[in-house]
């Protein structure tokens, strides 16, 4: 029975964070309007650019070498299976593709989950234990509005970005690989990776990376928001956000996956 009670008590607590998490979505949502440059209020949208150049251009570097390593180590383990069979032209292929559709988004995910996620969740959290969101609130100001929705306005914008720079940066490392190996020059390499290259993998990669922003938000800020007590409370946060946002940035990634899978036609 004790068994069957703890089960129980799981479950609901994970609907009932579900629950939250879907509720926030909705919210920040709605917020979304009012901080929009022509629409919404100015101090809100410049909170929003603030957040993108935090969120994209300060994680470039980092994806950057992520990417890069991680389409070199793809080329060689790639590379010393394809030449047993006089294919390793096919490299080419295996990268584009590996990077457009999943290693681009995800890892971009990964990182910015890393970064970002854990931030939103310490910065808010502060907030809460300093009674800083109760004062907004008091003066009737939205937390939703003034902390989440610039967070996800700027994260909807720099992750989709960044995941077109990591696959950038995973082609010139293969492109790289294959030089040093088979001296193949980058324009052959880009010729071959413009033809193994789908319209389909490109959307894919963009959708994953839309979800995947707005998992790392939510959870970051839902953690944020949940903090009861003192600094070790937002420390616990922090490492919460991280590992919940990537276990649901992975999750999200095979369902997305499957259903892409199901819908192909060929």
């Amino acid at each position: 029975m004790k068994a069957l009670k703890a089960i129980g008590a799981g479950t609901i607590q994970q609907l009932a964070y579900i629950g939250g998490l879907t509720a926030q979505f909705w919210s920040g949502i709605g917020a979304l309007p009012r901080i929009l440059p022509v629409f919404g209020k100015r101090a809100r949208w410049r909170t929003a650019l603030r957040q993108m150049y935090a969120i994209g251009v300060e994680a470039l570097p980092m994806v950057a070498i992520v990417s890069a390593c991680g389409g070199f180590i793809l080329a060689i383990q790639s590379a010393s299976e394809l030449k047993r069979y006089g294919a390793v032209q096919l490299v080419v292929d295996i990268v584009v593709v590996a990077f457009t559709r999943e290693l681009g988004p995800l890892l971009t995910a990964i990182v910015v989950s890393g970064r970002s996620g854990s931030a939103f969740s310490a910065e808010i959290g502060t907030m809460v234990v300093t009674e800083e969101i109760d004062a907004l609130r008091t003066m009737a100001i939205d937390p939703v509005e003034l902390v989440l929705a610039p967070k996800y306005l700027g994260a909807m914008v720099a992750v989709p970005c960044l995941t077109v720079m990591s696959s950038a940066f995973a082609l010139l490392a293969g492109a790289g690989f294959m030089f040093l190996s088979q001296n193949m020059t980058l324009p052959i390499f880009l010729k071959y990776a413009a033809d193994a290259i789908l319209l389909r993998d490109v959307f894919m990669g963009m959708i994953k990376s839309l979800v995947f922003a707005t998992i790392i938000v939510h959870v970051g800020c839902l953690e944020g928001f949940r903090v009861k007590g003192g600094p070790e409370a937002v420390g616990r946060a922090a490492t919460l956000a991280v590992v919940r946002s990537t276990f649901l940035v992975i999750f999200a990634d095979l369902f997305i996956t499957t259903m892409f899978y199901l819908m192909d036609p060929s």
